[in-house]
């Protein structure tokens, strides 16, 4: 069984602090146009359950249009690090990757997604060249960044893309168990863009139900 691991988008829903909020509303009702409804959104590329291309933080990365969707479909590794303020390669350092090329890290059991956090958990930036070394080639978490939500410098994001590691963020985890499963969350086919929602969603490896 498939199961959702994302941000319901709604209008009450949290969002960075200044950036474009998301909206949805009936732009042409089935009564205006006599026979159908129709929706318009409008949203940063940064709210809920996201990828971050490189062009996000450097101007000569590459687009998400840009990644390769592969990368984004494949076995994962779940793990619990939600006791820990700061997550680097001494907190990782005895997790049986299991050939998984994309690792997930549950940093909170208790997601407020509808308040924007005032503080996340550190991810370290020598995380990156230890990830490279398991294999690892997505990064996805819970938190709305990889690097902490005062930062300029976007160290860890710059040191996962320097390890060829792509970062995927707002995930909802709480409510799946640590282990292995399929992944998928594919981006959007933006032309130019820094970044794209997605749909992401999991399945145990060992449930043998289709």
């Amino acid at each position: 069984m498939w199961i959702d691991i994302s941000q319901v988008l709604h209008n009450q829903m949290a969002h960075w602090p200044g950036d474009t909020p998301f909206t949805y509303e009936v732009a042409f009702s089935k009564a205006d146009t006599g026979s159908v409804n129709i929706g318009k959104i409008t949203t940063s590329l940064h709210t809920g359950t996201h990828v971050d291309a490189p062009f996000h933080f450097d101007d000569n990365g590459e687009k998400i249009i840009d990644l390769d969707v592969n990368g984004f479909i494949g076995k994962a590794m779940m793990i619990d690090v939600s006791n820990f303020e700061a997550i680097g390669p001494d907190q990782l350092k005895h997790v049986p990757f299991n050939g998984a090329e994309r690792l997930l890290l549950r940093t909170t059991l208790q997601p407020v997604p509808n308040t924007f956090p005032k503080k996340v958990p550190h991810l370290l930036p020598d995380l990156a060249p230890f990830l490279q070394e398991q294999g690892i080639k997505l990064l996805g978490v819970d938190i709305p960044s990889v690097d902490p939500l005062d930062s300029k410098d976007m160290e860890t994001h710059h040191a996962l893309h320097k390890h060829g590691i792509v970062i995927v963020e707002n995930l909802v985890l709480h409510h799946i168990e640590p282990g292995s499963y399929e992944f998928i969350a594919l981006p959007l086919a933006i032309q130019g863009a820094d970044g794209s929602p997605v749909r992401a969603v999991v399945r145990r490896i060992d449930d043998k139900s289709q």
